[in-house]
């Protein structure tokens, strides 16, 4: 499908303070309805954990769009695609004193593009891995390719930033940010008033803010989230305590990752949670990090009318929708994991 209508968090701090201006009510357009908005129907699929390394380096050089091609077809088929880039995108800058690093070129956010995805989120434990020098070629490379990158920014009123998505006339926020920055890095990577960097969860109330402000904007809010403990498949109670802050707040969705594991979803309220989307195009060394898919969710304003699913398997760094018996095993081994999330089917 055509890419919705997006803006972005602007370059400009002033401007992107500014909230976008709603549309006016005129005899073709409907009166907006608080829960409903304008009565459209939006389907919105997200996608997990992605980066450029191995194998995918080399085709990042060659085919970029055979990346994500086994997913493709759901990622645009949705209205609204959103996918965690983990990794700083760029060619300079030092690597960050850690176990892993990652970086690829801008080239890459073409596997993104090619794929369906609309915006990706750039708020996790790898979006500065080179530094400010590489922050900013990430920043530019959105400018140059048009292609929306949230939660980092120049200062934090652009990390906080929302996407605002319209799409038939509904308007969709998207705000991302990360609850995990590794100790020694987290003041230098956390975006401030006069610090580049990226949108921190662990500042809550500035993160609430946001929500709150893309509240009085958008007919939906999405939080996208990196958080949670790696390899674990139930969410912390740090987890479920922002998730249940930030309904309160004002968002109809929230969703997220870093675990590289599968981790439960579903009803949090009137709201639908889910709380880990594991790897989508990643290095992978079990079977349970293998383990993948496209979480789809059907919404009407703040109506969540559905959601579901649909479950795939991470080959040679490639993620790949499953069909048959292994679909439905592995969705019932997905419904297994709400047991420990305080989440409702």
């Amino acid at each position: 499908m055509a890419a919705p209508s997006t803006t972005a968090a602007p370059s400009d701090p002033a401007a992107a303070s500014e909230p976008v201006a709603a549309p006016p009510t005129t005899p073709t357009t409907p009166a907006r309805e608080p829960v409903l908005g304008n009565g459209q129907t939006v389907t919105i699929a997200f996608g997990g954990d992605t980066n450029f390394d191995g194998s995918n380096a080399a085709r990042v050089a060659s085919d970029p769009s055979s990346i994500l091609a086994g997913v493709a077809p759901v990622l645009s088929g949705a209205d609204l695609a959103v996918v965690n880039m983990e990794t700083a995108i760029g060619v300079s800058g030092t690597p960050a004193p850690k176990e892993f690093t990652f970086q690829a070129p801008p080239a890459a956010l073409e596997a993104y593009r090619s794929a369906g995805v609309d915006v990706v989120s750039a708020a996790n434990n790898h979006g500065m891995d080179y530094g400010v020098e590489s922050l900013r070629e990430t920043l530019q490379a959105e400018i140059d390719s048009g292609f929306p990158i949230i939660g980092i920014g120049a200062n934090e009123t652009e990390a906080y930033a929302p996407l605002i998505a319209d799409i038939r006339g509904q308007r969709v926020a998207v705000v991302a940010a990360t609850q995990v920055l590794d100790g020694s890095l987290s003041d230098a990577w956390t975006a401030t008033p006069t610090q580049p960097g990226l949108a921190s969860a662990k500042r809550v109330d500035r993160l609430v803010r946001a929500v709150s402000e893309a509240r009085a904007q958008a007919d939906t809010v999405v939080v996208f989230l990196h958080w949670g403990v790696e390899r674990e498949t139930c969410p912390t109670g740090d987890q479920q305590s922002l998730a249940q802050t930030l309904v309160d707040a004002g968002a109809d969705i929230v969703v997220g990752g870093h675990a590289h594991r599968l981790q439960g979803g579903g009803r949090l309220g009137n709201a639908v949670v889910h709380y880990g989307l594991g790897n989508f195009a990643f290095g992978t060394r079990t079977a349970e990090a293998a383990r993948t898919g496209v979480f789809v969710v059907t919404i009407t304003g703040r109506r969540v009318d559905g959601y579901q699913w649909l479950p795939g398997r991470i080959s040679d760094r490639r993620p790949f929708l499953l069909g048959g018996g292994d679909a439905h095993s592995e969705l019932a081994y997905w419904d297994g994991l709400r047991k420990c999330t305080n989440l409702t089917p």
